[in-house]
């Protein structure tokens, strides 16, 4: 037994209004679009081969044609979105492959696998998950936008906005990470530095897990709406605030304590130059990266509400230029700026430089030797073909 489902027309988003589904030969009205401010309707039918045309014409029903109802802000809008998805899928493209080539350096070579490595290493991952996100939210969600026009959200757009909250915790957290392990470095520490890894690990993934299950879980039950970007419940914000906060002021205040710690032993004369050139230099590092991140997160994250647009289109673009490039950043400071790094870069050079001139030098010696023997040989098959002289008297 056959079952007869008639035809249908799917819901359709033709760039200005949402058409929901219909089946054959119904016909749907949508209002004109609240923001040409008119009371008019356009029509469809649901035929056979689809969707008809729309009838009346926008211009007409909506009567936009005639009072100029679309805005210039209209037609720039779209040029001004391609235009910061450019800037910032650069920016991010930057620090992925910085951040690739940063994290392939520290594991290559063995003499750099030391803790703080491995803590900067987990801190590139964070920067490197962060980006990854960013490409495969406009790789999968965002080609098609027709569903979030008709109010339509996926749960993968949602996904992919509690995953990228997720990077930016797990950034602070590892920046919290190195901020105590420079600290245990300089200050007289009763556990072992080996040790101290598996609690970094437990709070740079961990503990922004933990905050993103109630974060999310909130989302769910008090503000599911849009793709969870939206900022109704402001209590629901704070528990991503909050924890972001409370890691920037800590380690505002193990620097803080670190300088500290230097200059005391700097004047008690207890720590040699070098030693303290090299802690400086980690804590000078360290406390920029904070300090921008941290001058980042408080500007950005409290932005008011209601401004005008043309505000917010410089602050979205100011916000998403910093944001994509902090990965690059951290990735000039920790690897390719570490005096560690560099000479070793330098000895491995130095090194295959070596080896190039003695393979080099074994190459000229075997041919030198293999023209001797030729030569040899040749004036042994020419001796006997000339008698001695004194043969010959």
């Amino acid at each position: 037994m056959e079952l007869f489902v008639s035809p249908e027309c799917r819901g359709l988003w033709d760039d200005v209004s949402c058409w929901p589904h219909a089946v054959e030969g119904e016909v749907v009205s949508v209002p004109c679009p609240t923001f040409l401010q008119t009371t008019g309707r356009v029509y469809k039918n649901c035929t056979e081969s689809g969707w008809s045309e729309s009838y009346p014409p926008h211009e007409i029903a909506c009567d936009y044609g005639f009072n100029g109802s679309f805005s210039i802000e209209t037609a720039v809008s779209p040029r001004y979105f391609l235009y910061v998805r450019i800037m910032y899928s650069v920016g991010y493209a930057a620090s992925l492959v910085s951040l690739v080539v940063a994290v392939t350096i520290l594991c290559l070579f063995r003499r750099l696998h030391c803790t703080r490595n491995l803590v900067h290493i987990q801190l590139f991952l964070s920067f490197i998950l962060r980006s990854t996100l960013i490409f495969v939210r406009d790789l999968l969600l965002f080609t098609s936008q027709d569903h979030f026009h008709c109010g339509v959200y996926p749960m993968s757009c949602k996904i992919a906005t509690a995953l990228s909250n997720y990077s930016i915790m797990a950034n602070y957290s590892w920046l919290l990470a190195e901020g105590h392990y420079l600290y245990s470095l300089v200050s007289v520490s009763l556990f072992s530095r080996r040790r101290h890894l598996g609690w970094y690990i437990a709070l740079g993934w961990g503990a922004p897990a933990v905050v993103l299950v109630a974060w999310c879980g909130s989302r769910c039950y008090f503000e599911d709406e849009g793709c969870w970007e939206t900022r109704r419940v402001e209590w629901i914000w704070w528990i991503l605030r909050a924890p972001v906060l409370l890691f920037i002021i800590v380690n505002l205040s193990f620097f803080l304590c670190i300088m500290r710690i230097l200059v005391a032993k700097l004047r008690t004369q207890d720590m040699p130059g070098n030693e303290f050139n090299h802690y400086r230099k980690l804590a000078k590092s360290s406390f920029l990266l904070v300090s921008l991140f941290g001058l980042h997160y408080i500007l950005f994250a409290f932005v008011p509400d209601k401004v005008n647009n043309t505000s917010v289109e410089i602050w979205n673009f100011i916000e998403l230029a910093f944001a994509s490039t902090q990965g690059f950043v951290v990735a000039i400071l920790y690897c390719f700026l570490n005096g560690e790094v560099k000479s070793e870069m330098r000895r491995r050079w130095g090194r295959w430089r070596l080896m190039q001139g003695l393979q080099g030098q074994r190459q000229r010696g075997s041919m030198s030797q293999s023209g001797g023997a030729t030569t040899n040989v040749s004036l042994l098959q020419r001796g006997p073909t000339t008698p001695p002289p004194s043969l010959e008297k």
